[in-house]
C-alpha cells in the first residue's frame, strides 16, 4: 500500500478500534450488571459477536496494510471457505465430483488469478459463461439424470456467489482512477465498512423501533423500521466518509444508498437459501456470527454492483 493511502486507512481503522473498544466495554459492563454467571443469551451472544469483530477487523487491517497481495489471498480464501459451506448444503452425486474439485482447484484460482493479472475482458465473464457452460458438461460425462437441473445450478450459483461477486472486492485494487492512485484499498475500506454498518444499524434500529416484519418467514428480525433507518443511517455515514474516496459527497451519499439497498436484499436471498436448506447458519467457524457466507452475505450482491459502477464512471481502465 502506497504512502497516500496510509494516513486515511490508519484514520478508519482507528476510528473502528475506538467503536470496538467502546462496545466491548458496554457488552462487558451489560453481563456484569445482568448477568454475571452468563444466564443471559442475548448478552452472551453480543459479546461473542463484539469478539468476533475484533477477530475479522484486525484480519482486514493487516490485508489493507499488505496491499494488494494481502487483499487478495484473503478474499481468495473467503471464497474457497464461502464455496465450502454453500456446497455442504447441497445435494451431491457421484456425477457432480469432476465439477466440484473444477470449481475448488481450477475455476477459483484462475478466477483471482485473471483480477491478479488484471484481465477485466475475461474475469468479468469467466465464470457467468464459461464456468456456467463447462460445470453441467463435466456432470452430464459422468452420467446420472437424476435432478440433474437442480445439481448444476446449485453448483453454479455456488461459484457465482461465492467466487464471482466476492472477487469483485479485490477487483476494485486494479482499477485506475485519476487523482486517486495507489488508494484503491480504501475503496474496499469504505464498501465493507457502508455495508456492514448498514446490517448493524438495521438490527439496533429494529430492535429500537421495529414493529413492522418485512419478510417474516425468511428473517423475522428484519423490519421496515429497521430497514429505513439502518439504511438511511449507513448511507449518511457513507456520505460524511467522501474524503476517503474519489466521490463528492453527494457521489459517495448515493453510492452508499445504492450499496446498502444491495446489501439488504443479498442478506434477504441468503436467508431464503438457508431456509430452504433448513439452517439457520451457514457454518460455525466464526463464533457468535455463524459462517464466513454470514458475515459476506450483505457484500455478495453489492461488490460487483459497486465496482462495474466505479469503472464505468470514475474509472479510465
Amino acid at each position: 500500500m502506497t504512502s497516500s493511502a496510509s494516513p486515511h486507512l490508519l484514520t478508519l481503522l482507528s476510528a473502528v478500534g475506538a467503536i470496538l473498544i467502546l462496545a466491548t466495554v458496554i457488552g462487558q459492563a451489560l453481563k456484569r450488571r445482568i448477568a454475571p454467571d452468563g444466564s443471559n443469551p442475548v448478552i452472551e451472544n453480543l459479546n461473542a459477536r463484539i469478539l468476533a469483530w475484533w477477530g475479522m477487523v484486525a484480519l482486514l487491517g493487516i490485508a489493507f496494510l499488505a496491499g494488494r497481495a494481502g487483499v487478495i489471498i484473503l478474499f481468495a480464501f473467503c471464497s474457497f471457505a464461502a464455496l465450502r459451506e454453500f456446497l455442504t448444503l447441497t445435494a451431491r452425486r457421484r456425477a457432480d465430483h469432476w465439477g466440484l474439485a473444477a470449481g475448488f482447484f481450477v475455476i477459483l484460482p484462475l478466477q483471482y488469478w485473471l483480477i491478479w493479472s488484471n484481465w477485466y475482458g475475461l474475469y468479468s465473464i469467466f465464470i457467468p459463461v464459461y464456468a456456467f457452460l463447462l460445470l453441467p458438461i463435466l456432470a452430464a460425462l459422468r452420467g446420472g439424470p437424476e435432478n440433474f437441473l437442480v445439481r448444476a445450478a446449485e453448483t453454479q450459483w455456488a461459484l457465482m456467489i461465492a467466487v464471482f461477486c466476492i472477487s469483485h472486492v479485490p477487483a476494485l485494487m486494479m482499477l485506475e482512477i485519476p487523482g486517486y492512485a495507489g488508494r484503491n484499498v480504501l475503496l474496499i475500506a469504505f464498501l465493507v465498512f457502508v455495508v456492514q454498518l448498514s446490517d448493524v444499524l438495521q438490527y439496533v434500529w429494529g430492535k429500537l423501533f421495529g414493529r413492522h416484519r418485512i419478510a417474516p418467514v425468511l428473517s423475522p428480525s428484519k423490519t421496515w423500521e429497521g430497514f429505513v433507518g439502518g439504511v438511511a443511517s449507513a448511507t449518511l455515514v457513507g456520505a460524511a466518509l467522501w474524503w476517503m474516496t474519489p466521490f463528492t459527497p453527494l457521489q459517495a451519499g448515493g453510492l452508499s444508498l445504492i450499496i446498502t439497498l444491495l446489501g439488504f436484499g443479498s442478506g434477504l436471498v441468503m436467508s431464503a437459501i438457508k431456509r430452504d436448506r433448513g439452517v439457520k447458519d451457514w457454518g460455525h467457524l466464526i463464533a457468535g456470527h455463524g459462517g464466513y457466507i454470514d458475515r459476506l452475505d450483505s457484500v455478495i450482491f453489492s461488490a460487483p454492483v459497486f465496482f462495474h459502477l466505479v469503472r464505468f464512471f470514475w474509472s479510465t481502465t
